[in-house]
């Protein structure tokens, strides 16, 4: 049912209720975790507790929870609007904020000023420099990488990523904090990327050049790779899950952190994401989504 717990009178502040965060919270609260999730947008953080609900009524239905648990989770999650008193008594903070490196600097800027001096810093960007963002604050030792996947409650993985003044007991920490969860831990280093955007997006941008030069049309592309590679989605339909524009912004650091042409991003990439199309969250991208329907039909823009 639920995990065994390490930590669990340990408090966690998760910054920024989007998908991403209210997942996060979502997994902490559930095993135990005393959680304050924290946004600048009351409605933002009213939205990410229905949606908690949702998916935690959502396990119930499979039986891999109780209602019991799912009363218990919610109870552990408070929200905030003001980061300060958010993240005042904070032992663990995981920020989940939009992937945006100014925005994120701005974040950790104010978490150093407003967490002790203990307090562990993680980040859950997909591509941004750890190093980057722990140079912004007093305490660079006591900053990470903390990349979970998505949908966070669903997925094992979590990569932590050591930035280049990351201690040695603060990765073995998040290791503990990652297994705590029911999830795996796999540490890499600070590079552009990381392990899992380093390897993936060049697939995906690949796949999107494959398309822009008329190889294949989209269902081609993605049927190859779900029945040839078994991978479980094609490239195609995963970059509009993940989001056209956080797939080109990632591209953009590759690019600017290798300088090398092979990661430059795909024209066509540039262009649906300039035109705003942008996937599952726009409701098109490579494939045309209609709101309550879980069919995903190939955008009529790559019809020959």
């Amino acid at each position: 049912m639920t995990n065994v717990i390490y930590l669990a009178m340990e408090k966690i502040a998760v910054i920024g209720a989007g998908t991403m965060g209210n997942g996060i919270a979502h997994v902490f609260a559930q095993n135990g975790y005393p959680v304050t999730l924290v946004d600048v947008s009351a409605s933002q953080l009213e939205k990410a507790i229905e949606v908690i609900s949702k998916n935690l009524e959502r396990q119930v239905g499979k039986g891999t929870i109780t209602d019991a648990v799912k009363t218990e989770s919610l109870s552990r999650i408070k929200t905030e609007t003001d980061l300060t008193k958010g993240v005042a008594d904070a032992e663990l903070v995981v920020e989940a904020a939009t992937e945006n490196t100014q925005l994120k600097l701005d974040i950790f800027r104010q978490l150093d000023a407003h967490t002790s001096s203990d307090c562990i810093l993680a980040t859950n960007t997909s591509s941004i420099s750890i190093t980057k963002i722990a140079a912004v604050t007093k305490k660079p030792g006591k900053v990470i990488g903390m990349h979970f996947m998505n949908p966070v409650p669903v997925m094992k993985l979590v990569e932590i990523i050591n930035g280049y003044g990351t201690e040695k007991w603060v990765t073995e920490k998040i290791i503990d904090y990652t297994q705590s969860l029911g999830k795996t831990p796999c540490a890499v280093n600070d590079y552009p990327g990381f392990i899992a955007n380093r390897i993936l997006m060049p697939m995906i941008n690949e796949a999107i050049y494959s398309l822009y030069e008329s190889v294949a049309g989209v269902s081609e592309i993605d049927t190859v790779m779900k029945l040839g590679m078994a991978h479980p989605m094609g490239p195609l339909q995963l970059a509009d899950f993940i989001g056209l524009d956080v797939c080109l912004a990632i591209m953009r650091v590759l690019h600017d952190g290798f300088a090398q042409p092979k990661y430059a991003p795909c024209p066509l990439l540039v262009n649906m994401v300039t035109a705003g199309k942008l996937g599952v969250k726009s409701g098109e991208g490579f494939y045309f989504y209609t709101p309550g329907s879980k069919d995903a039909v190939p955008s009529s823009t790559f019809s020959r």
